[in-house]
């Protein structure tokens, strides 16, 4: 797992950050050379699927072996500076808390040391057939440390 970092308290968080890395292509820039906002959300995803791998658990298999999948419900966003072509970025994942349904990430994107972005995201585990809120398999909690 990268290590991240070093940064104050870890917030309240379930267990301590997973960080993923990222470096900023000129693709992902818009015209005056920064990286377009929506794409720190693609970051994120990518850091919160590398972190369900490093668990042990891939998004198809949790379909084809618990009949759900997650999906984002909701995400507050600060962008706290501008993240530039080719810099070397870290994408944290921390687990705020655990509902029946939810999982609360905090995600972070890094410059170093130096906070660029900051999300607060809502994701939801459904199941596959109806779309509906299905409980978080048992088997990830435990992974998590999270007692059902």
């Amino acid at each position: 797992m990268p290590a991240c970092p070093d940064r104050p308290e870890n917030n309240g968080a379930v267990a301590q950050p997973f960080c993923w890395p990222v470096r900023v292509y000129y693709e992902d820039t818009d015209a005056g050379g920064v990286v377009y906002y929506a794409n720190y959300l693609s970051f994120m995803e990518r850091a919160r699927t590398e972190w369900l791998r490093v668990l042990g658990f891939e998004q198809p298999d949790l379909a084809a072996t618990y009949g759900v999948l997650f999906v984002v419900r909701a995400v507050h966003i600060d962008y706290l500076k501008p993240s530039r072509f080719n810099d070397s970025l870290q994408v944290t994942v921390e687990v705020v808390n655990v509902g029946g349904s939810r999982i609360r990430f905090l995600q972070r994107v890094l410059r170093g040391n130096e906070e660029i972005v900051r999300a607060e995201v809502d994701v939801v585990c459904v199941n596959t057939d109806t779309f509906r809120p299905a409980r978080v398999p048992r088997d990830m909690r435990t992974t998590m440390g999270i007692k059902s």
